[in-house]
């Protein structure tokens, strides 16, 4: 059996940036039952999976009790469902063992847990009551939860797409200014082999610890509008990351957590309490997604004015170079 120690499980499985609930209330908890589960099992990430998936049904049929010792039950068998969804992915960086089926597993599972429970919690509540807005309740549940996944996966994308241009344009912009430069005779063949010397000559493991490592600078490209906007945003993101805590403080995990955490506790609590909880969830999600809507739509400004500026970069280094260089480079930029 495998001897992984907590540390090697906080240094090898947490996120640099997680959600707040995951950080505060789910990882204390999950990193010693990875840590038990690595050494002392023979447990897969895919069966945690499944494992996370079976809890969540189980909550969603407590919840469709809809009395107050169920809606206890089904809270607590949800929180530990979302700890067995953590748990997997954890136990798949610790051991090496993620897989491409794995991670669109965990996707699919996630969004049927959702789709029971929130059919489950509300159904409960309507046969109860009669209230048709647990219908409605219902539908907005599963709505906002597929909005927020399909949003962000949709802008992750085009984010990669963009830093993948900038890059590629960046990377071309410089090997035409250093040809230009040498066309020109600004470089010589010795400046370039001194550079070459201190290369070979740099310890890329010397005082790891110590180094601070610039940011990309492509993301701070596309992070400048917003920036300069907010700088005070600079100053709470920092803060919350030194505890590993995203300044998107209302997620996805954060809404899940409300719906089907907070507003059963508080309804076994205040007979009506779901549709207020659910709607003071429902608004922190959406006032969140808005501001990454509106950081998206900065980001790509600041693109499209970047990509402008290197174009024109590129386009007047090649024309200082001899014309038969620039027609090579417009070739291999082709």
């Amino acid at each position: 059996m495998a001897n992984f120690t907590l540390d090697d499980v906080r240094q090898r499985t947490y996120k640099a940036r997680d959600a707040w609930w995951t950080v505060l209330l789910v990882d204390p908890f999950a990193s010693r039952l990875v840590r038990f589960t690595a050494n002392r099992t023979r447990v897969t990430p895919n069966q945690l999976t499944v494992g996370a998936l079976v809890l969540g049904l189980a909550a969603g049929a407590c919840f469709a009790v809809a009395s107050w010792p169920w809606l206890l039950a089904g809270a607590l068998l949800y929180h530990l469902s979302f700890t067995l969804d953590c748990m997997d992915g954890k136990i798949a960086r610790l051991k090496g063992t993620g897989s491409v089926f794995g991670a669109w597993l965990d996707y699919i599972f996630d969004r049927v847990r959702v789709l029971a429970c929130a059919i489950a919690l509300m159904g409960g509540q309507y046969a109860a009551t009669g209230n048709v807005a647990y219908v409605w309740t219902a539908l907005a549940v599963v709505f906002l939860d597929m909005l927020r996944y399909m949003d962000a996966l949709e802008i992750y994308k085009v984010r990669s797409q963009m830093r993948t241009t900038l890059n590629a344009a960046r990377a071309e912009a410089g090997e035409l200014e250093l040809a230009a430069r040498r066309a020109n005779g600004e470089i010589t063949d010795a400046d370039e082999d001194l550079r070459s010397a201190e290369a070979l000559t740099e310890d890329p493991e010397a005082d790891l610890e110590n180094r601070v490592v610039a940011d990309d600078p492509t993301i701070a490209t596309l992070q400048q509008g917003f920036n300069q906007r907010f700088p005070w945003y600079a100053r709470i993101r920092n803060v919350l990351m030194a505890g590993r805590i995203r300044p998107h403080l209302i997620s996805g995990i954060e809404f899940q957590m409300g719906v089907f955490i907070v507003a059963p506790i508080a309804a076994a609590i205040v007979s009506g309490a779901i549709i207020p909880v659910v709607a003071v969830s429902a608004a922190g999600l959406l006032a969140f997604e808005l501001v990454i809507i509106y950081k998206f739509w900065l980001s790509s400004r600041d693109y499209s004015r970047s990509l402008a500026k290197l174009n024109a970069k590129i386009e007047s280094y090649r024309a200082e170079l001899p014309a038969e260089q620039a027609e090579v480079s417009v070739g291999s930029a082709g």
